[in-house]
């Protein structure tokens, strides 16, 4: 599977109903050590910035739970913080409340590119081969 098919596939999750955390680690199943339903369940509490738009954008931490399980926990805080930097620029913050415009009415990114910019950033980061 390709990078590209890969942010698609995330796409395609959003759009079936699954948060944007769990539709980034399905999405990542094929090369990390869990199944997709793991990885579903797993990802299921942290949607829509924890659950309360409060907290860090789902889409990034489901990057960053694939990232856990693809490194095998090897230098995963540093591969972390380059995605969480990435991710902000790509998306203006990585607050779930500051990307959707609660209180300011600008919206910086919307879920789909959230969900498709997590999945590509994770892929350049950790240099995964198409």
């Amino acid at each position: 599977m390709t990078n590209k098919q890969r942010a698609e596939k995330a796409l395609e999750y959003k759009h079936k109903g699954y948060n944007c955390c769990q539709a980034v680690t399905a999405a990542l199943a094929d090369i990390t050590d869990l199944t997709e339903k793991q990885l579903l369940d797993i990802s299921a509490g942290f949607g829509a910035g924890m659950g309360n738009m409060e907290g860090t954008c789902g889409a990034l931490v489901g990057a960053v739970i694939a990232t856990g399980s693809h490194t095998q926990g090897n230098g995963s805080m540093r591969v972390a913080r380059q995605i969480s930097e990435e991710f902000a620029n790509r998306c203006g913050s990585i607050k779930c409340k500051e990307i959707k415009g609660i209180g300011t009415g600008r919206i910086l990114c919307s879920c789909d590119e959230c969900v498709q910019n997590a999945v590509e950033i994770f892929c350049k980061v950790l240099a995964v081969e198409e």
